[in-house]
């Protein structure tokens, strides 16, 4: 396998479906496919085993009991489960782009960590997506739609990666992590011990953390925001939490790139 792909998963199993439509359309073929699955229900799980036995791509689905968000811990089971060293990481709302596994492969660089951006996606988009739509090239064919259409924000970046001129101009700019979008070699992601398990909220925090102990480290980043693309779908925006504002304080205070917090702890 030349790479992991991992989907951080909650209960949406009509989104799944959508991102593994997607994933079935990748212009790279060898690589497996992790379900980070934060404890699901038993209704869902069922669904995805007989997607499993169907699909013609390699799913390997990891379940961890419901004890409220611990995306964090569910995600440094999946890397120490990855069969590749390299892993790139998109949420369960964030359909791939044709080419998204290949731009992360052909921009992958021993310690650096690649950031990718994402397409946000109407209300009236979101609904109207099938898995067949998508694996009959949906994006593809409705480019200019969805360009100029104002069904999306951010739409531009479909542009850019097409034209290369674009291309280079946007991915010169320095990027942090965006957890939806990002690839690391496993080493680079071991040498800080994975992701920090005090998250224990969503919406900030999580890979901004990776980020900054990934830079303490003496590691970088490197920008595939114009290339390697998810499109995001439509939902209500999630109230962060002021538990997680004070841990990304305390994070933001912390010196030492190895958490103790990660996926080796004493």
């Amino acid at each position: 396998m030349r790479c992991s792909v991992n989907i951080a998963f909650y209960n949406k199993i009509d989104n799944l479906k959508l991102i593994l439509a997607g994933l079935e359309r990748q212009s790279v073929k060898d690589f497996e496919v992790i379900i980070s699955d934060d404890g699901s229900r038993e209704d869902v799980v069922k669904q995805i085993r007989e997607i499993q036995k169907h699909s013609p791509l390699h799913i390997n689905h990891l379940w961890q009991e419901d004890n409220g968000w611990q995306k964090n811990i569910m995600l440094n089971k999946a890397v120490m489960s990855a069969k590749s060293d390299y892993i790139i990481f998109i949420d369960g709302d964030c359909i791939p782009d044709d080419r998204f596994v290949e731009a992360h492969l052909e921009a992958r660089q021993k310690g650096f960590a690649l950031s990718g951006r994402r397409v946000y996606l109407s209300d009236k988009i979101s609904k109207k997506l099938t898995p067949e739509s998508i694996k009959k090239g949906y994006f593809k064919k409705n480019f200019l739609y969805l360009l100029l259409s104002g069904e999306t924000r951010h739409g531009e970046k479909m542009l850019y990666a097409r034209v290369p001129f674009f291309a280079r101009m946007i991915n010169n700019k320095h990027r942090d992590i965006l957890g939806c979008n990002f690839s690391i070699h496993k080493e680079d992601l071991l040498s800080i011990n994975g992701f920090d398990e005090r998250f224990l909220w969503p919406g900030v925090g999580e890979d901004l953390d990776v980020y900054r102990r990934l830079i303490l480290i003496g590691k970088s980043t490197k920008s595939v925001a114009s290339s390697a693309l998810v499109y995001h779908l439509h939902h209500k925006e999630t109230k962060i939490p002021q538990e997680t504002w004070d841990l990304q304080k305390v994070t933001q205070q912390e010196t030492e790139p190895f958490t103790p917090f990660g996926i080796v702890q004493k």
